[in-house]
């Protein structure tokens, strides 16, 4: 690598296509410490953040995805830096000394301001005021938002985070509550996600909730929606053990649930964490398929993490294909019946060439993908049976726990496991291809 290359290597984003701008070459985090002292009132938050990396090539600059807080100090293994600079989406640092490859070095950021969400072909993303508290969600590329990282799905590290806020909320974070102290009116809560996580799928919830064990869960969620949260969530431990018998073990040390006390458009996942709005309890079970949806995401998408974005059925495909499974096994509806008619519902609305293998930025989150993960999910249980299906489903997730995925590791696995020649074939017709197939009756 020439001098010149060295130079600019670190600064340079990863490379994922659909977000260009997003992730950070030369280095590989292992470890975030996030330090955060936040007030609700003002919308104010004071960080530290304590990242642990490793060079990957000869680093005599590097960058970190960062917008919308601003610097008050950086240090590089106890030093400071001979330069450092913002842009809009990017902190820039010259270390005192070049990095090795194969160096581990700390990096120590410490920043205020008050977070907002950044802007995207997807709409706003990250850190966001509810009416009164906070909720954070970043898929694919708001991380970015409330503390600075490296902010690609294939950098997974482990965290451990500590908010201080006023005594009165509760905060509800990715991993195993650590430590819980109050002083002087404001409480401190300190939470460890031991397993590989990626930082679009680390989160804050932040409201006055009431929380209530489940035997496989918790509840967190305002009081007044108790009586609905009682009967919506009833069968959160029945889906638990079903995804466990079908998918393999639980791949994190909890899993819990918040519903907001604010409407939110679509709930969403996050690593140990599914977060839900008060539009989606109603006291008669309408959520179901949502639940089941964003729990199933623990196993395809949190734990199994995709390595490029284009192959995001890997995580909605799945998901979707679970809601289809927990409808079969309450005797809804069989997933052949399931199949038949998202298969309809989605010619009906197909009116362009997307291609669900390679759907584009802006298709990321299209339904398409979705249904026709899911229907070429089910043409693979169809064509190999049920019991080397769900055989090579375990095994995969097995495999590839707390790890990346892509779609070729997909096809080349199933078709070891399975012993069929076939699955390509299916794939390729299903997610590479513009027409729609029919369904195996």
């Amino acid at each position: 690598m020439s001098p010149a290359a060295q130079s600019n290597y670190g600064a340079a984003t990863a490379g994922d296509p659909y977000l260009p701008t997003s992730g950070n070459g030369g280095y590989i985090v292992t470890h975030y410490a996030l330090e955060l002292n936040y007030r609700v009132e003002t919308n104010h938050l004071r960080g530290t953040a304590t990242i642990s990396a490793v060079a990957t090539a000869p680093l005599d600059r590097f960058s970190l995805d960062f917008a919308g807080l601003s610097v008050e100090r950086v240090l590089v293994d106890g030093e400071r830096p001979r330069k450092v600079s913002q842009a809009a989406r990017k902190l820039i640092v010259a270390p005192a000394t070049t990095l090795v490859a194969g160096e581990e070095f700390e990096i120590i950021v410490r920043y205020a301001g008050s977070p907002h969400p950044v802007k995207s072909p997807w709409g706003e993303l990250g850190w966001e005021e509810l009416a009164d508290g906070v909720i954070v969600a970043s898929q694919p590329s708001g991380a970015a938002s409330w503390f600075p990282c490296n902010d690609h799905p294939s950098n997974k590290a482990t965290f451990r985070i500590s908010v201080a806020c006023e005594a009165p909320y509760t905060v509800v974070a990715n991993g195993r509550l650590l430590e819980k102290s109050t002083r002087s009116g404001r409480t401190t809560w300190v939470y460890d996600m031991q397993q590989p996580m990626a930082t679009y799928l680390a989160t804050l919830q932040i409201g006055r909730y009431t929380r209530r064990p489940t035997t496989s869960a918790s509840l967190y969620y305002p009081s007044a929606l108790a009586p609905e949260v009682a009967v919506d969530f009833a069968r959160i431990d029945d889906m638990i053990a079903l995804f466990v018998d079908r998918f393999g073990p639980y791949p994190f040390d909890n899993y819990s649930v918040v519903v907001t006390p604010d409407v939110l458009e679509i709930p969403l996942e996050a690593q140990g964490l599914g977060i839900f709005g008060r539009n989606h309890v109603d006291g008669a079970h309408g959520s179901d398929r949502l639940i089941a949806h964003e729990l199933a995401h623990q196993w395809f998408g949190n734990s199994l993490t995709l390595a490029r974005w284009r192959d995001i059925w890997l995580h909605e495909g799945f998901a979707c294909y679970a809601e289809w499974l927990w409808a079969e096994f309450i005797g809804a509806r069989t997933a052949q019946q399931s199949a038949i008619i998202h298969r309809g519902r989605v010619k009906a609305v197909s009116k362009d060439s997307l291609v669900v293998g390679e759907p584009g930025a802006h298709s990321l989150f299209d339904d398409r993908v979705y249904k026709r993960g899911a229907l070429a999910l089910h043409e693979i249980r169809t064509l190999v049976g049920d019991e080397a299906f769900f055989d090579a489903l375990r095994a995969w997730v097995a495999e590839f726990r707390h790890g990346s995925i892509t779609s070729e590791r997909f096809v080349t696995f199933f078709e070891d496991h399975t012993g069929s020649d076939e699955i390509g074939m299916l794939v390729e017709r299903w997610i590479y291809s513009v027409s729609l197939p029919e369904v195996t009756r």
